[in-house]
């Protein structure tokens, strides 16, 4: 018998300085047998590092949302819609192969991948070539002991704050602050 998706539920006020983007969010993530609680949190911090496109691409007018990530393999592990149900944004976490970030770049009108882990520089050198063609993909380097950091802010029911200002994101519970810094790698 198949092992299910562990539920988590997250209250993300979001605070975006940067953009201009103030919010509260609620959040339901199913995380994947397979899933850490690092990758699981590297989504949120994908989340609240691109929810000001819901106002500045949609004009409010769209659903920020987690996809199957690891349950589909044809799902984003987070995308923007439009009212249309046009794909704005497709976001993957961790080291997606090749042909899945093109065919995603593809289908929206903006892909990110945003990576994590201690070999994220290994899979960088490897496909960075054989993705540079695509214009409206960015890779985003999350440092591994920052992502490492954020695992421990993982419950099955969290309220946290997200704080963006000059590009960088301060993460806390309440009780722990976690500082993260993105490097753009394209």
């Amino acid at each position: 018998m198949a092992i299910k998706s562990t539920i988590f539920k997250a209250s993300l006020s979001i605070a975006d300085i940067d953009h201009n983007y103030y919010a509260d969010h609620q959040f339901t993530l199913a995380r994947h047998p397979s899933e850490t609680d690092e990758r699981m949190m590297i989504r949120l911090v994908a989340m609240a590092l691109q929810a000001h496109q819901l106002q500045t691409v949609c004009g409010g007018d769209g659903t920020l949302a987690f996809g199957a990530g690891l349950s589909n393999p044809d799902e984003p592990d987070v995308w923007l819609r439009d009212f249309t149900q046009a794909t704005r944004l497709w976001i993957e976490v961790g080291a997606p192969e090749e042909k899945p970030i093109l065919r995603a770049c593809g289908k929206s009108d903006s892909m990110m991948v945003y990576c994590f882990n201690h070999a994220a520089e290994i899979w960088w050198k490897a496909i960075e070539n054989k993705v540079s063609r695509a214009k409206n993909l960015q890779v985003w380097r999350v440092p591994t002991l920052q992502s490492q950091e954020l695992a421990k802010l993982a419950t099955r029911s969290m309220q946290l704050q997200a704080t963006i200002q000059e590009g960088a994101l301060m993460m806390s519970d309440g009780a722990n602050t976690i500082d993260v810094e993105c490097v753009r790698w394209q």
